[in-house]
């Protein structure tokens, strides 16, 4: 056979995707006229069509072929706090299980806004087919400039400031049920430490907790934020207890800063529930460990992670009608620190 012979007429899918600057899925995705790719892009793919006399036949037009059949894992947080919080292991676990049998493989990657240019040139090179976000913080750039490519995306997590499809915990009803329950004990100074300002998380359950002590004529005066850290939750804790050495009750918007805040009243002679009831947020694996068991509220974040797979290998097969948010059910669990 020739060398002419051996190749394929005309210009591949994989040059129109260089000129446009996009990945090849995203010039299939164009092809097949299939939504969540952005103007941009698009008119990039058209235009690099009409410069190179591209003429797509079947085998082009469909996916399949076209597929590095992988999705990335893309976690805004450093390595470290990867590793150590039981949330993102658990939402891993769930992609894992949704993944099993699919042929499919899990690129898991940190991102921090200083490589967030390098981290979206190598998604955008057709190495994946599409990617799961977690832990996005308000001023992160990474959604708009994957928007900018065409690559699809889930959000584990409503984000701040774009749309894009997510799956999340119900946040605002759990703060609110935790909010409820510690103002059933009848306590009067309820404070939370929350969550990240710059996180939907963290807005979500302060202004579910806020709800609650309004529902309960309290006033909802005693913030502190941390940023799921044991030590903010410890920092945040302290500076309550200089602002109202007289609270008794305080919800947690995260285990893992409950377990910071429990320090801190042992080391203060705060009894818990006696002297300060503590309700928690995630019913992680420190929860029932904790000193004492840790009233939470439950979410059920291996749910999340198989949610947020389903969601994006459903865009990814071209189905129609998908739900752009979705929202997993929380739940109270009585322990014996509230």
């Amino acid at each position: 056979m020739t060398e002419t012979a051996k190749r394929r007429p005309g210009p591949r899918i994989e040059e129109v995707a260089r000129v446009a600057g996009v990945s090849k899925s995203t010039v299939s995705r164009v092809i097949n006229d299939e939504q969540y790719v952005s103007a941009k892009a698009r008119e990039a793919v058209h235009a690099a069509i009409a410069q190179l006399g591209y003429s797509p036949n079947q085998a082009a037009r469909s996916l399949a072929g076209n597929r590095a059949n992988a999705i990335a894992l893309v976690v805004s947080e450093p390595t470290g706090r990867v590793l150590s919080d039981p949330f993102f292991a658990g939402v891993l676990r769930g992609i894992h299980s949704e993944l099993a049998g699919r042929h499919m493989q899990l690129l898991l990657m940190m991102s921090q806004p200083s490589d967030t240019g390098d981290l979206v040139t190598y998604l955008s090179s057709g190495h994946v087919d599409g990617a799961l976000l977690v832990s996005l913080h308000g001023d992160d750039p990474l959604v708009p400039m994957l928007a900018e490519i065409g690559l699809p995306v889930v959000s584990g997590g409503r984000p701040l400031g774009t749309t894009v499809p997510f799956v999340d915990a119900d946040n605002f009803t759990g703060a609110l049920e935790a909010a409820r329950h510690l103002a059933s004990l009848g306590r009067k100074r309820i404070a939370t430490v929350a969550g990240p300002k710059d996180m939907a998380v963290g807005a979500d359950r302060l202004s579910g907790f806020k709800r609650g002590l309004s529902e309960a004529r309290l006033s909802a005066d005693l913030v502190a934020h941390g940023d799921f850290t044991p030590e903010s939750g410890a920092r945040a804790m302290e500076l309550l207890l200089r602002k109202a050495p007289d609270l008794d009750a305080v919800f947690v918007a995260a285990d893992i800063m409950a377990l910071g805040a429990l320090q801190v009243l042992h080391a203060q002679s705060k009894r818990v529930p006696e002297d300060v009831a503590v309700v928690g947020f995630d019913d992680s694996v420190f929860a029932a460990t904790a000193t004492p068991p840790l009233t939470t509220i439950r979410q059920d974040v291996e749910e999340l992670g198989r949610t947020m797979t389903w969601r994006l290998l459903a865009e990814l097969a071209g189905e129609h009608g998908l739900p752009p948010s979705l929202l997993l059910p929380t739940s109270l669990v009585l322990r014996s620190s509230a």
